[in-house]
């Protein structure tokens, strides 16, 4: 259970730093614990994240920072890196659009500011979602159910993260302004990966 809890944290922080710039609580938030602070190495000791106020550092060094990775250089969706002709699929026919419904996740697009169901940030949040439903089923001492779910996990960790973001992920680390989005593709790319392995090992795979 605590295993999953982890998990379930780590998908939801991952989502959130990816999905749109930072505002002030998540800044605070993320530079007030030490256990996060500990995925974020090269930003744990990084100057400005202890000398600039929270209002400069998000406006002058980490919100441009995302901008230039995620709206400008960068696409963090799906369909542009799977479809021949790199065309963003904004409409029903997006890969994960069926898998969402299926399992009652509603993209809120306004709240997102994404123009795609397959953003990154937005994948990563529907693994949090999976992960607290296969929580509420160890609650409930559902062991069938929890099994299922990890099921659907490590199928669409297989079928959609990995066969994309690791690219994206890797262009960021290259491309990141601040310590900040180089740890966090850091952390997402080794973080999938060993989740993934995690999975397959659960189901026997």
């Amino acid at each position: 259970m605590q295993n999953t809890k982890a998990r379930s944290n780590i998908y939801a922080l991952l989502s959130r730093v990816l999905l749109q710039e930072l505002d002030e609580k998540t800044l605070m938030m993320i530079k007030s614990d030490e256990n996060i602070l500990d995925f974020f190495p090269t930003l744990k000791e990084w100057a400005p994240l202890k000398e600039v106020p929270n209002e400069k550092l998000l406006q002058e060094y980490l919100n441009p920072d995302f901008v230039n990775l995620s709206l400008l250089h960068l696409i963090p969706y799906e369909t542009f890196y799977t479809r021949e002709d790199q065309k963003i699929e904004t409409g029903g026919a997006n890969p994960v659009t069926d898998i969402y419904s299926a399992y009652n996740f509603m993209v809120d697009f306004e709240v997102a500011r994404t123009i795609s169901a397959d953003h990154i940030g937005v994948e990563l949040e529907f693994m949090h979602h999976l992960v607290e439903a296969e929580m509420k089923a160890l609650q409930e001492d559902d062991a069938q159910a929890a099994k299922e779910l990890r099921g659907i996990q490590s199928e669409f960790l297989n079928k959609h993260l990995l066969k994309w973001a690791p690219l994206y992920l890797i262009n960021v680390k290259y491309e990141a302004r601040t310590p900040l989005y180089y740890d966090a593709a850091d952390m997402a790319l080794e973080f999938m990966l060993s989740d993934n392995e995690y999975l397959a090992k659960e189901l026997n795979l």
